[in-house]
């Protein structure tokens, strides 16, 4: 039985904490809030609550398998799944709306087709096969197996572009797909929103971003009752279940090493834990940038993305019930001034004080670099926010606004991982789970597979594989 540290309470890194404890390690946690879930948070104010981070699930497979390798009852019965349907409603500059269903690629095209003219639900279905050879190319290495010692494959481009012209430049990046195949403003804007929602530019995303919109539309998307926050809830009576071990109010200052390995941590305050391994959940950049692992030139430390984009979130407290034909999750678009938003309704009880109140939580993907007047640029959202939530300022009881330095202070960082994407020369691929220091591992959003809600959770179940089969993989560190 090894002891294990784990550093972070996020959903990864519980998710390797639970792991490790089933396979009979002793595991201790130490986080350096108050509280468990990272990124995944929660604000609440009499009686409405917001989820502060992820709003849907889109891989709830991950999950389902966490549950089922951790104990007897499966994820259905700790949390409440309901496929949200349609999975978005797409409001578009000049107008336009559009439903989507849920995991329905004949009815997205009929959707498309109705909504924006005979022949863009085609285009779209024909993008989705090619976004479809991408994830088939990329779902192993980049989803399901160790980061490769030669990172040169999925470095490689797997998205099969259209060819184009013969005076133009081949397609690399995200925004030339949707310009040149998909030749709608509507069509590219939808492709955009699906790039910016996980927080790339998609004037900078390599062409294998088409594999965000492919996976949702394909395996779906899931409302947890209680809002994202009650996954957190269960991952972390599952721990307890399983006898791992909460510090909360801990933060750890140093990776200690000796002879070339990781043998333990030093908290706050100067005490020392001994320890096997330790499992960092933490956001790699804080931890290089805060010293708590060791380095002294750039090339001492590991690969990390570098998205520079986070998320500001306007929670709204609206006086009078949700109208019958509203959807759960809207995206408008772009126009002018107003940013792009994405809209979340859920019809859930438990968010809300009764059924004459609702709570709408509006979030926009910005550049960390840029200086904005947070005020103003919530006003904004909250403006876009009216095109689909009616009356929407005359409901309105207040508003909590949560800015990049909001999430620094929750997760360490202000910036938010998105997932792994191939191409790119590599740039987009996160930390490997092997970090330079062995017996010291990474999990989480930062990590491999890194980047969303349910990567996270991949990314536990990497490292506990790594640790239960340490005479397997120690040498390869």
């Amino acid at each position: 039985m090894a002891r294990i540290v784990v550093i972070g309470a996020g959903l990864g890194a519980m998710a390797a904490a639970a792991r490790l404890a089933v396979a009979g390690h002793r595991v201790t946690v130490y986080e350096r809030g108050p509280t468990y879930g990272g990124a995944v948070g929660r604000f609440e104010r009499d009686g409405f609550a917001f989820d502060t981070g992820p709003g849907l699930l889109h891989l709830p497979a991950v999950y389902r398998d966490l549950f089922v390798k951790t104990g007897r009852e499966p994820l259905e019965e700790c949390v409440a799944l309901t496929q949200v349907d349609p999975a978005s409603r797409h409001v578009f500059a000049d107008g336009t709306r559009v439903d989507l269903p849920n995991a329905s690629r004949a009815g997205t095209v009929a959707a498309l087709d109705a909504a924006l003219g005979a022949g863009a639900g085609a285009r779209w279905g024909d993008f989705l096969v090619r976004a479809r050879e991408a994830w088939d190319r990329t779902r192993r290495p980049l989803l399901e197996e160790p980061l490769p010692a030669d990172p040169a494959p999925p470095a490689r481009e797997p998205y099969p572009a259209l060819r184009p012209g013969l005076l133009r430049r081949p397609t690399t990046t995200l925004a030339q797909v949707g310009a040149r195949e998909l030749r709608d403003p509507r069509l590219a804007a939808l492709l955009d929103a699906y790039a910016w929602s996980y927080g790339f530019d998609p004037a900078t995303a390599p062409a294998s971003a088409a594999v965000l919109p492919y996976m949702e539309q394909t395996f779906g998307s899931w409302y947890v009752g209680g809002g994202l926050r009650a996954l957190a809830d269960a991952v972390y009576e599952r721990c307890l279940k399983r006898r791992v071990a909460f510090v909360f109010d801990t933060p750890v200052e140093d990776v200690l090493e000796k002879d070339g390995r990781a043998v333990g941590v030093r908290l706050a305050g100067g005490e020392t834990v001994e320890a096997d391994h330790v499992v960092s959940g933490a956001p790699v950049p804080a931890l290089y940038r805060d010293h708590v692992v060791a380095w002294e030139r750039g090339d001492d430390r590991p690969r990390f993305q570098p998205l520079g984009t986070s998320r500001v979130t306007v929670c709204l407290a609206l006086r009078g019930a949700r109208e019958a034909d509203a959807v759960h999750r809207a995206v408008v678009h772009a126009q002018g001034e107003r940013p792009t938003v994405t809209v979340l309704r859920p019809d859930d009880p438990a968010l809300r004080p009764d059924p004459d109140h609702e709570a709408v939580t509006v979030t926009s993907t910005v550049r960390t670099a840029q200086e904005r007047d947070w005020r103003s640029f919530a006003g904004r959202m909250v403006e876009a926010a009216g095109r689909v939530v009616p009356e929407l300022r005359e409901r309105l009881l207040w508003q909590h606004v949560r800015t990049p330095e909001d999430v620094r202070r929750d997760t360490g960082v202000a910036e938010v991982p998105g997932p792994a994407l191939a191409g790119a020369a590599g740039r987009l691929l996160p930390a490997d789970n092997r970090s330079p220091l062995p017996g010291l591992w990474f999990a989480g959003g930062w990590s491999h597979p890194g980047g969303g809600l349910a990567h996270a959770g991949m990314s536990g179940a990497l490292v506990a594989g790594f640790i239960v089969e340490g005479a397997e993989f120690r040498g390869s560190q």
